[in-house]
This record gives structure tokens, C-alpha cells and sequence, in this order.
């Protein structure tokens, strides 16, 4: 067993900085976006909106 290391190619690393926040931010949406019931259900809450079937928010207090 050799102990020497071999590179191939070329390898030029990229770096990007962000917040914490933002990339908390970006693994959220990540998780909604792999879960296939949660995107079930907002495709239908989307439909339902578009076809009127919904309660202002002043109409859910009232009740």
C-alpha cells in the first residue's frame, strides 16, 4: 500500500458567505420541499383560494 498521495485534474473550490439566518432559512425550504404530503397540501390550499373557498380572517374571529 503506497502512502503518496495523487491528485488528478484541476480542482478550484468556490466558496460562498451567508447569514445564519439565511441559510436556516434556505434548509426550511428545503425540508418543505422534500415533503411530498406538506407540497400536497399547499397545492390544494392554492386551488381552494383560487375557487373562493376560504374565510376572511375578521369572518373566523366573528365565529
Amino acid at each position: 500500500m503506497s502512502s503518496e498521495i495523487e491528485a488528478f485534474g484541476e480542482h478550484k473550490a468556490h466558496w460562498v458567505t451567508i447569514s445564519s439566518d439565511e441559510y436556516e432559512s434556505m434548509r426550511s425550504t428545503l425540508e418543505v420541499l422534500s415533503d411530498s404530503e406538506l407540497i400536497e397540501q399547499i397545492k390544494e390550499s392554492r386551488e381552494d383560494f383560487k375557487a373562493g373557498k376560504y374565510k376572511k380572517l375578521r369572518e373566523l374571529m366573528e365565529e
